[in-house]
């Protein structure tokens, strides 16, 4: 099933149980999913483009989230948690630590990295490997971690 039949599918739940959170983020998905499809690159919406404009909303909602919190409004911060939580269970499972390090792990092996000015080649396959997997701020410091030790 395609990620704009989810969509409309998990929309048309969230209508009938009124779960505005829910509709909200789900709207924003199927928003960003149509601008992509019409922007004027003319290329179809491959499954690594879709988990990238996927990450890129639950970034958004996130550093949202932390704005909110660093403002004291605890109800604006819930809701853009929430609403998160609703489009990244449309991506594929996050990786934890322990897995994630033994695959950067291999990826240093894999490049020759030794050093931490390998960084920049370490950083490119790593990002086209775990892709969807791990977020690219959790596989720069893990990197770091890895370079530096």
């Amino acid at each position: 099933m395609s990620l704009e039949t989810q969509i409309m599918d998990q929309m048309k739940t969230a209508m009938k149980e009124k779960n505005t959170i829910a509709l909200e983020a789900l709207r924003a998905i199927k928003s960003e999913l149509l601008l992509a499809k019409t922007s004027g690159d003319h290329s179809e919406l491959t499954e690594e483009k879709e988990i990238a404009l996927l990450q890129k909303l639950v970034k958004q909602r996130k550093e949202a989230a932390e704005q909110f919190g660093a403002n004291n409004r605890a109800e604006l911060e819930e809701k853009e948690l929430k609403q998160a939580e609703v489009i990244q269970s449309f991506l594929p499972t996050q990786l934890s630590q322990e897995e994630l390090e033994s695959a950067l792990k291999a990826i240093l092996e894999e490049v020759g990295a030794t050093s931490p000015k390998d960084m920049g080649k370490v950083m490119g396959a790593a990002s086209k490997q775990l892709a969807g997997k791990a977020e690219g701020k959790a596989i720069s410091e893990t990197v770091k971690k890895l370079l530096n030790s």
